[in-house]
């Protein structure tokens, strides 16, 4: 008996698997609340230089700015630059006396800031810009901790893929939820940038436990039929997230106040875990038989099954478990040992990464749009719905890999669109980032389900980690991509889009896992890869998801 026919004994969807949907809802709500959480964080409202001695008079303001300050192209006054001696204007005699010791034919050269900035407060009453002077010279400091925060989620995917196919979920979920209240805390007083830094990086590591470990324990309890429809709804909760963020953040306009809101809802999670059940198919592969038992009666009593202690015998669950037992601890070299790991292992690589790399390229930078901020965060949330729908039919019928390069090579031509639109038709822009959001949001979430169901249980949440790990590398050069534009204006969105376009088409090299049982074993994983070559007479070139499929001589010298 596979453990497939022994989950349709208890029921491979019901009360029990809706129940366990609606617990790993909170930690899918509280990933984009901090993933994104930057874009109201980090904010560089508008600034220019501090000036002391302005006038308290508002009508003589923009005057003395005038004097003080040069103007860009658009007619804003400069952000990191003043005039090092004030300039005189004509017919103003606020202007005449500001320069009494200066030619009114000579332009007086620049400076930067010496005295610091000051800022507009009508949006934000502060972030980390405006409490540490992370702007002009100092603006790599401010995507660093954008970057530094994915490198912790990098590094927190690999630590917790390891663990928690060594130590299981549940517990894992736990340690995740505990780190991230108090790392969170942490972020919230510090006192100074290195401080935050720290802290926050941190907490990226803490976070990345929640986006290794809960899909696979909700698809591990779920038979094949209902797990398209089952990681869908989970992934409207991230909509969720996004929507509540944009809430969040009109109505906490400080960065302290909304990090700690945004991270105090870990405590009712840790009480959570008391409901959590653990990876029946994680517990027989490591021969934990009993604790598989008493998770599976509870799921047959959930479902209302007349499943009994005899239909569920040790010795029934002892068979399944030799079956899908390993001899050894995964690691993840046992993602590269044999041809098809390997081969599912770096495509999957390169397409997490793409899809990180183009959804944060997209997502954090929300500059020269027509809408300010809150309404930006409010629509790209909104968007996320239809998206997240359009995947549900679209994998169900077109399938997985074909509907992944879809959505990637739809995000990468509306990058590629944007280069032929000038920056002054901000209507344009901002209904191609619209649309681009939605084509990334549906990627992402395919790109999970998709992921799942391509590793064996026994190295699901390993090679998951390692993906997310990639695609956290991918998320933490994001940012400093946005950096780009001081070499060249376009270069930022060329990178976005040609990195999701060799996404698109490393995904075609993949196989289909539509209505595909889960793998238990890197064997049935390379069973199938065998079984998919056996069922052609000659090697396709024309299906890409052949490649893996030994050549035969005659093919090779016919290639060549």
């Amino acid at each position: 008996m596979s453990f497939e026919e022994l989950l349709d004994k208890v029921g491979g969807f019901g009360p029990f698997q809706l129940r366990t949907m609606v617990i790993m809802a909170l930690p899918r709500i509280l990933l984009p609340l901090h993933f994104l959480l930057p874009i109201f964080l980090a904010a560089v409202p508008a600034h220019h230089c501090a000036l002391p001695g302005a006038p308290a008079n508002l009508s003589h303001q923009k005057v003395w700015l005038e004097a003080h300050l040069p103007q860009e192209p658009d007619g804003t006054f400069s952000s990191c630059f003043r005039f090092a001696h004030p300039r005189a204007l004509p017919n103003t005699t606020l202007g005449r006396e500001a320069n009494s010791s200066q030619d009114l034919e000579n332009e007086p050269s620049v400076v930067p800031c010496s005295q610091g900035w000051e800022y507009d407060h009508s949006e934000f009453s502060s972030t980390i810009a405006t409490e540490w002077d992370l702007v002009c010279e100092q603006r790599g400091l401010n995507k660093l901790t954008s970057t530094f925060f994915f490198i912790g989620v990098l590094v927190g995917a690999v630590i917790y893929g390891y663990l928690s196919d060594r130590f299981g979920r549940r517990w894992l979920l736990l340690v995740a939820y505990v780190s991230s209240l108090v790392l969170g805390l942490l972020s919230a007083a510090s006192v100074n940038y290195a401080m935050f830094v720290i802290t926050r990086t941190l907490t990226g590591l803490a976070l990345a436990g929640f986006t290794i470990i809960v899909l696979p324990l909700e698809l591990e309890w779920l038979d094949v039929e209902h797990r398209t429809v089952a990681g869908v709804i989970s992934s409207i909760f991230w909509t969720g997230g996004v929507l509540l963020l944009a809430l969040v953040g009109y109505l906490i306009r400080g960065w302290r106040w909304l990090l700690l809101v945004v991270t105090l809802p870990c405590v009712p999670g840790i009480l959570s875990i008391w409901w959590v059940p653990e990876s029946a198919r994680w517990l027989l592969t490591q021969g934990r038989v009993v604790e598989a038992q008493r998770y599976l009666l509870c799921c047959a009593k959930f479902n209302g099954r007349p499943v009994g202690e005899d239909s569920l015998n040790q010795e029934v669950l002892n068979k399944v478990a030799t079956m899908e037992r390993v001899s050894q601890r995964p690691s993840y070299l046992d993602l590269f040992r044999t041809r098809q790991l390997r081969h599912i292992s770096l495509c999957c690589m390169v397409m997490w990464f793409g899809v990180n790399f183009s959804y944060y390229g997209l997502t954090l930078n929300l500059s020269g749009l027509e809408l300010n901020v809150y309404q930006t965060q409010l629509v790209l949330g909104a968007v996320e719905l239809p998206s997240k729908f359009a995947v549900y039919f679209l994998v169900r019928h077109v399938g997985r890999r074909l509907t992944e390069a879809v959505m990637l090579l739809s995000a990468a031509l509306t990058f590629g669109m944007a280069l032929l639109i000038s920056s002054e038709t901000k209507s344009w822009i901002t209904a191609l980032v619209v649309v681009g959001k939605a084509f990334s949001e549906a990627a992402f979430t395919t790109a999970y389900l998709f992921t799942s169901e391509l590793y064996p249980t026994v190295l699901r949440q390993t090679g998951l980690g390692l993906a997310a790990l990639i695609g956290r590398l991918g998320g933490s050069l994001a940012p400093l991509a946005g950096l780009l534009d001081t070499v060249w204006l376009l270069l930022p969105k060329l990178a976005y889009g040609g990195i999701a376009l060799l996404a698109a088409c490393t995904v075609l090299l993949l196989p289909e896992t539509k209505k595909a049982q889960l793998p238990e074993t890197i064997q049935d994983v390379e069973r199938k890869r065998r079984k998919r070559c056996r069922s052609r007479t000659e090697w396709d070139w024309r299906q890409p998801s052949m490649a893996p499929c030994r050549r035969s001589r005659e093919q090779k010298a016919w290639l060549l």
